[in-house]
């Protein structure tokens, strides 16, 4: 009786499996609602009466009943690189010719172009043909794992079967894409919530982003996301072309953007970018560009990429939408740096789905060069459909009463005079206690890509400053000593000030080069920061190293090197890193005895370790030279073992390779 039951369960999930593909991912329904919400009854309720037949793939299980009460970081396989945009033609024809001057002569150029979704990167990976984990982009390196959230999007498959894909042995890899919301389902979003007196959401990409945080599955599959893949990586096979790339994720069963086209020249790419630009508008979803990519697999490898992007892919990025507004005032802002930059205050409009009310003025050279002026009607925009900025005034409706802006001669924040160098056009206050300077340092320092201090936002930290508990970034490991008076603050209390400070003594294991990253360098963003900390290994060869051999490393350009060397010139700076050391930060690049004693060694992990996650002990294995695939076959030299292995280690003792245990692991890297 129980093997007929396990067959009408396995029909039920492949036939639901296989209507939701037709419905969510070819827009062909075959059936209706009413037929298909009875097959889902009759397997929820097969289920019900038999759990230990239910698995992790089954459609039944796409909403989990469990709310997250956080989301683990989790470090990528490899980067999820941003993309350098562009914005015309001229841009687009400068691409193709840094393509074909890195490229061997003569060789042909095939582009295939995307359009570019306006949502949230993920990326996801599947074991064993199951749908395994899901990951946020992150700042890149490493993301938030939102397994169960993404897990309710029912174009998703949470398997790949043999009915989808000639690919059989393709089992264990790694899908990205763009996780959205149509149009319909935000604008009902937003009805929803009116009628709920709760805030409506900006705009489609910022509400896709938010859903994926939700903590409870619930809600979020109540959003109806949904996910178009353009990217499969696997140890399994070798993909050739970008091309091949989309038509294999349509054929294990992924919904892949249907508007792709290979282009065999850079002018049928800028055909495409211009006739995309006029349709965008009859999409059911937003899209703000097209990623152009050079079609073949061997010449990105030899393209390769910068500190943040892929030379291979560039985006064209559509022209931003206008509106007209009135500019109601000019305010100044200071920022972490010191620049004191003009803000325009505006009447609140809403411009591509976003409801804006300030815009930036960049610096006081543009106010002039636009005959900028208070009560002035201004066109704005989205620059790169992202931050808003005044375009020009509209000058035929200038009010009698505008009034031209002066620029400020002492510092909004402090009151410091301030300066201005014949190199820039920024405005500068040279005040390094500035109020504005400590918070905008202590944000960055403590923010997710950095040393991810959770609870320690900008609304606290400013609090923190102006209450005088923190003056600079060294104060925040400090505030253990202020606990009894914190918890008095109104709003606060001792539960909120107990897990800050936990979050605080955790920050102290954050690695090097988040460390130094947060510590603002200017110019040094993460990627550089990576680059710096692997090259030189610890902040004193850094803090020591001259300009060449800063500027050596590659891709690590002269303005890099030159605020590095300056930095470290300054005598505060200095008594900065001191301090941070004192207080047990990590200011060296984690070395393992033996590095580079596993070159040219493969190796795979099955089962749960008990000294180390798996994802420490790929580090490991990377660090000292070693490579981590993904599924089983001939060319491994290690199998690692742990607890509780799956098929991949019974596939290993079929084939004969070589299994070790955990202890075994780390005789072999010495880290025992």
């Amino acid at each position: 009786m129980i093997q007929e039951i396990e067959k009408r369960v396995l029909l039920l999930r492949e036939a639901i499996r296989n209507h939701e593909h037709l419905y969510y991912v070819k827009n062909d329904p075959q059936i209706s609602d009413f037929e298909y919400d009875k097959l889902l009854e009759e397997l929820l309720d097969l289920e019900k009466k038999h759990p230990e037949l239910i698995t992790s793939d089954s459609p039944t299980q796409r909403v989990s009943s469990d709310i997250s009460k956080s989301f683990p970081e989790i470090k990528h396989s490899a980067p999820m690189l941003s993309l350098s945009n562009s914005y015309n033609q001229n841009e687009l024809l400068e691409f193709d010719r840094r393509i074909k001057e890195n490229l061997p002569p003569d060789e042909s150029i095939e582009y295939i172009c995307e359009l570019k979704i306006d949502g949230a990167s993920i990326s996801i990976i599947f074991e064993n043909g199951r749908y395994s984990k899901a990951v946020t982009r992150g700042d890149g390196i490493s993301g938030e794992d939102v397994t169960q959230n993404i897990k309710t999007i029912k174009s998703l498959p949470l398997k790949v079967t043999n009915a989808l894909s000639q690919s059989a042995e393709l089992l264990n890899f790694e899908v990205r894409g763009e996780v959205f919301l149509d149009l319909v389902t935000f604008k009902k979003i937003n009805e929803l919530r009116l009628l709920n007196d709760e805030k409506l959401f900006a705009n489609p990409r910022n509400s896709a982003a938010g859903t994926i945080k939700l903590l409870d599955p619930k809600t979020v599959a109540s959003r109806n996301l949904q996910v178009f893949l353009y990217y499969l990586f696997t140890d399994d096979i070798f993909i050739a072309s970008q091309n091949e790339n989309l038509k294999l994720l349509d054929e294990l069963g992924f919904k892949v953007n249907p508007n792709y086209k290979l282009c065999n020249n850079i002018n049928e790419v800028i055909q495409y970018c211009n006739e995309w630009e006029i349709k965008r508008d009859s999409l059911s979803y937003e899209i703000d560009g097209v990623v152009i990519k050079v079609n073949s697999r061997k010449q990105q490898d030899l393209l390769g990429t910068i500190a943040k992007s892929p030379r291979w892919a560039i985006a064209y990025k559509f022209k931003a939408k206008q509106e007209e507004t009135i500019l109601e005032n000019i305010t100044w802002q200071v920022g972490r740096t010191g620049a004191v930059t003009p803000v325009a205050e505006l009447k609140p409009i809403l411009l591509a789905g976003s409801t804006i009310s300030r815009a930036t003025l960049h610096n006081y050279d543009e106010i002039l060069r636009k005959d900028i002026r208070i009560n002035d009607t201004v066109v704005i925009e989205k620059g790169g459909d992202v931050i808003p900025k005044v375009v020009s005034v509209v000058k035929e409706n200038r009010n009698p009463d505008s009034i031209i802006t002066l620029p400020p001669v002492r510092c909004p924040e402090c009151g410091s005079v301030l300066v201005k160098s014949s190199e820039e056009v920024a405005l500068y206050c040279e005040n390094y206690l500035c109020p504005a300077q400590v918070k905008g340092r202590i944000i960055h320092f403590a923010s997710r890509g950095a040393m991810n201090i959770d609870g320690l936002g900008e609304a606290l930290i400013s609090l923190f400053v102006d209450e005088g508990y923190l003056n600079s970034i060294d104060d925040i490991y400090l505030l253990i000593t202020h606990k009894d008076e914190l918890i008095k603050i109104d709003r606060l209390g001792e539960k909120s000030i107990s897990n800050l400070l936990i979050s605080i003594e955790n920050s102290k294991s954050r690695p090097f080069e988040k460390v130094l990253y947060g510590i603002g360098i200017r110019y040094v963003g993460l990627g550089a920061a990576q680059k710096l900390a692997e090259h030189f290994g610890s902040i004193d060869k850094l803090m020591n190293a001259d300009s060449e051999a800063i500027s050596s490393i590659y891709e690590i350009g002269a303005s890099i090197s030159s605020s590095v060397i300056k930095f470290f010139s300054q005598q505060s700076n200095i008594e900065l890193i001191s301090k941070l050391k004192q207080a047990g930060l990590v200011f060296e690049k984690e070395t393992i005895q033996g590095e580079k004693k596993l070159s040219g060694k493969n190796f795979i992990i099955t089962g749960t370790l008990s000294s180390m996650s798996r994802d420490k002990a790929k580090d490991i294995i990377i660090a000292n030279g070693g490579k981590v695939l993904s599924a089983i076959s001939k060319n491994l030299d290690f199998v690692i073992v742990g607890e509780n292995a799956g098929s991949k280690y019974d596939k290993a003792v079929k084939l004969g390779l070589n299994i070790i245990n955990e202890e075994s692991f780390l005789k072999l890297t010495g880290t025992e």
